[in-house]
């Protein structure tokens, strides 16, 4: 839409005759509807002083081929007699009638009426001589007076159409009849005027038009059509052959964006687009074009989203990034393509879950299922005690980092005596506590451990029929370790036991304090651990426990009985210690630090981690270590395994 200042600027041009003057090229401007452009026809037309095609002895418009009148893009303008009625408006002075028109002037004015309305408005029986004669003879007639200023109103239109199309010569020729009426002097000047710029301006618009059937649209820069009518414009401000001419220059330009789409080459789509916006910013072709772009681009990223979405799922993870990648550079606030990068991490280190998920693999042979999991994010951290950390041993040292590269998950909770009992029966095992016979259990008189040849995997810490939500006490490593192998035959998956680093790592759920929920005695119930409050059925209470805690159990409680480490992972501080994978090494110099376990071929000694229900404050410590012999059947160790996915 026009600004307010052009408006302005209009109605100051001369007063209301010089505003419709130039209304015939400014209508276009200001109300396109009005003038009824068609910008989609773009093909060169024959112009034509509209409104006066059949005004006796004028010329016909030149042909369109090699012709000036064809030197800007096709207008079609309003009706003559349209802009003259709103003309006719600004002559409201007609002079005082002191008597009657005589039947003379009454035939005289039936007959200029006659000619104005069969368009004759020149000649010798034309209705500008004729109601100028009327006038003539009586000088008070208002009818008179009337017809002069309604023939020099669509005079003046019809000059002001053809010098908008660009037809001088008709214009001229018309000029001379406008200035033999009376006081028509203002009109006349206000036209000469506008027929100079159409005289400056005509040649650069046929220019113009010869570039732009060139392709020289707004390129080269200074020599193009763009710049011509732009020249134009300056000269001749609302000069309508100019704002059609730039309307077909920003047209190319954005033919040029839609090629490029074509293409798929949306950078010169994108580049073509910001051009035209300088050309005529906020034009509605342009929004349009802008609208069509952005929806193909839209259309070929979500195509492009759905084939790695369609890779992803075919496991081929390079092939799926690819396309993201394309999808995201073509638009990079693609919706879903944040949600899909987070599938992707997902898959490559989580085999398609999500850090902290909880699921459980279905045996693929027998009706049952395994532990439930936990995926165990990626990460670093330094493994090992500090230089500073209190009651720390030289086995814990050097301290160093590990990074965990690969996600993994681990059990929950440790294995359960109801879930180890399923094993044994399923697979026919015998564990090693019936195999070579005995474990040690705790001894409620002497307050210590001691060697029960009649206890097995079966009994609780103290010998006694164990419950099937206790974790699985008296198993020695290759009896955990055989459990592993079984859920991977049963699931199809890989199950073992964890290394010490996958261990550590865990259990500190991403802290490095001496504890995992801090450096201090627990203030809550976060484990079964050695507190001064804690009983046993006797009445005996630990000589070295935290001050101030009582979880209520002496022995191993049900699993999952208390707080979830940050990782969401249960007892792995507390309840039973665990065997891992690795075998024992007094330090850890020369230790692994990708995660993996650290084996030795015919190793006998495996590395326990984890505090249990009778551990010492020093040994319930993030970073605190013990070694054991494999065959060790213990009513303190149990075991949870890991899954690598």
């Amino acid at each position: 839409m026009p600004s307010t200042e052009t408006v302005r600027r209009q109605r100051a041009m001369g007063g209301a005759l010089g505003v419709i003057v130039l209304g015939a090229a400014l209508v276009y401007h200001f109300f396109p509807r009005v003038f009824h452009v068609n910008p989609a026809e773009l093909a060169p037309r024959q112009a034509s002083p509209i409104g006066y095609a059949n005004a006796p002895g004028r010329r016909p418009a030149q042909s369109a081929q090699g012709s000036e009148l064809d030197a800007g893009p096709p207008l079609t303008l309003a009706p003559a007699a349209v802009i003259a009625a709103r003309m006719s408006k600004g002559h409201p002075n007609l002079p005082e009638q002191l008597s009657a028109d005589t039947p003379e002037i009454q035939a005289l004015l039936a007959r200029a009426g006659k000619a104005l309305r069969e368009g004759r408005l020149a000649g010798t029986d034309g209705a500008a001589q004729l109601y100028a004669k009327a006038l003539h003879d009586k000088p008070d007639s208002r009818a008179a007076a009337e017809g002069v200023n309604q023939v020099r109103a669509q005079l003046v239109a019809l000059i002001g159409q053809n010098i908008a199309v660009g037809d001088a010569d008709s214009a001229q020729e018309l000029l001379t009849d406008l200035r033999g009426l009376p006081n028509s002097g203002a009109d006349v000047a206000q036209l000469e005027q506008h027929l100079k710029t159409l005289a400056k301006v005509r040649p650069m618009l046929a220019q113009a038009a010869a570039l732009l059937q060139q392709g020289k649209a707004d390129q080269p820069q200074g020599a193009s059509a763009l710049d011509l009518y732009r020249q134009v414009q300056v000269l001749d401000p609302p000069n309508a052959m100019a704002e059609q001419g730039i309307f077909q220059v920003q047209r190319a330009v954005l033919d040029r964006a839609l090629a490029a789409v074509a293409q798929n080459d949306f950078a010169a789509a994108d580049k073509a687009l910001a051009e035209a916006a300088t050309i005529r910013p906020g034009s509605q072709q342009l929004a349009d074009v802008h609208n069509r772009v952005e929806g193909i681009r839209q259309q070929r990223a979500g195509g492009l989203l759905a084939q790695a979405r369609s890779a992803l799922d075919a496991g081929n993870l390079d092939l799926a990034q690819r396309l993201a990648g394309q999808a995201q550079a073509l638009q990079p606030g693609l919706k879903g393509i944040d949600e899909f990068q987070q599938q992707l991490t997902n898959a490559r280190l989580y085999a398609s879950y999500k850090p902290g998920q909880v699921f459980s693999d279905r045996f693929v042979d027998l009706p049952g299922q395994a532990p439930a999991m936990v995926v165990i994010p990626t990460g670093s951290f330094q493994m090992g005690a500090a230089d500073a950390e209190g009651d720390h041993s030289d086995a814990e040292t050097p301290r160093h980092q590990v990074t965990i590269a690969k996600g993994y998950a681990m059990a929950r909770s440790a294995v359960t005596v109801g879930q180890f009992r399923e094993f044994v029966r399923a697979s026919g095992y015998q564990p090693d506590s019936v195999k070579l016979g005995g474990a040690s259990v705790y001894d409620e008189r002497s307050g210590a451990l001691r060697d029960d040849p009649r206890a097995t995997w079966q009994d609780d810490y103290a010998g006694h029929p164990a419950q099937d939500d206790l974790p699985v006490v008296n198993v020695s490593w290759r009896d955990a370790s055989a459990y592993a192998d079984w859920l991977s035959q049963r699931t199809g998956k890989r199950y073992r036991l964890p290394s010490e680093a996958e261990f550590e790592y865990a259990l500190r759920g991403g802290t490095q304090t001496r504890y995992w929920w801090g450096s201090q005695a627990p203030t809550r119930k976060v484990e079964n651990l050695t507190g001064s409050g804690d009983r046993s059925p006797s009445g005996r209470r630990w000589s070295n426990a935290f001050p101030g805690y009582h979880d209520g159990y002496w022995g191993p409680a049900p699993v999952m009985s208390f707080e979830a480490n940050p990782f969401g992972l249960y007892d792995m501080d507390g309840n039973v210690s665990e065997w891992t994978t690795d075998c024992w090494h007094d330090s850890y110099m020369r230790a692994p630090v990708d995660g993996s376990a650290w084996l030795n071929p015919g190793c006998s000694v495996r590395v326990v981690r984890g505090g249990s229900w009778g551990s010492s404050p020093d040994q319930v410590r993030s970073a605190y270590r013990q070694g054991a012999d494999g065959h060790v059947r213990s009513a303190r160790v149990g075991f949870r395994v890991v899954r690598e996915l």
